[in-house]
């Protein structure tokens, strides 16, 4: 669930600047890699300070996404390297996919369409649809329910250390991807990888085994 596939860090510190020079207020980028995976609604209280007003905070949480969707059709989305091989891999075993991500739907359509990943994806569970931002684990919860599938059943793919302690919250495995943290500090995955199409189908199923049970299947692919 939520392979990290769009690059989305441009338009997003793009989007957060214009609002500032809108505003008149600071924009502290210093601070932008630890919003990632949480809500407009911690992120403009909690992180940047800006505001503890609901009603401002809907405001510029909405604006700002406004913005984005903007930066993101006028000059386009890209992906990491990799991604659309691991989608094709995932698409050609039947494996079901859903997106859940703390941004607002509107923002996931929007990148989904320019990117022409629509068709990957059986469900989007989005911000809207979830009380709580990650860590806590109800996007998750809710996207693995929408596919009809125990959270042991389900692998996330992340690369946020908020959204790693979500999955593993949730009773999922997660991979985690180095686009944004490095390698030593995703280690509390389950998986690490520079790029998702490092991973093989094998690879995925042996998460979901025992240690036993990975020995023995090692053995029937060596």
């Amino acid at each position: 669930m939520r392979p990290s596939s769009i690059d989305s860090s441009a338009p997003h510190i793009e989007a957060w600047q214009a609002l500032a020079l809108e505003e008149g207020l600071v924009f502290p980028e210093h601070l932008f890699k630890q919003s990632f995976g949480m809500k407009n609604e911690q992120i403009i209280p909690q992180l940047f300070q800006w505001t503890r007003d609901v009603n401002e905070i809907r405001r510029l949480d909405e604006r700002k996404e406004f913005l984005y969707r903007e930066i993101v059709r006028r000059r386009g989305a890209e992906t990491y390297p990799g991604v659309r091989v691991f989608l094709d891999m995932l698409a050609g075993q039947d494996v079901p996919c859903v997106i859940g991500s703390s941004a607002p739907r509107a923002n996931v359509e929007v990148a989904l369409e320019v990117l022409g990943f629509s068709g990957y994806f059986q469900y989007i569970i989005s911000g809207e649809d979830a009380a709580a931002g990650k860590p806590d684990p109800q996007i998750f919860l809710l996207a693995g329910r929408a596919m009809g599938l125990r959270p042991s059943e389900c692998v996330v793919f992340e690369d946020a250390h908020v959204g790693i302690a979500a999955a593993h919250a949730g009773g999922m495995k997660v991979v985690a991807v180095t686009n944004t943290f490095s390698r030593a500090s995703l280690s509390q995955a389950d998986c690490v990888v520079e790029r998702l199409d490092e991973l093989t189908f094998n690879a995925l199923r042996r998460l979901f085994m025992s240690e036993d049970l990975q020995s023995a299947f090692r053995k029937t692919i060596a």
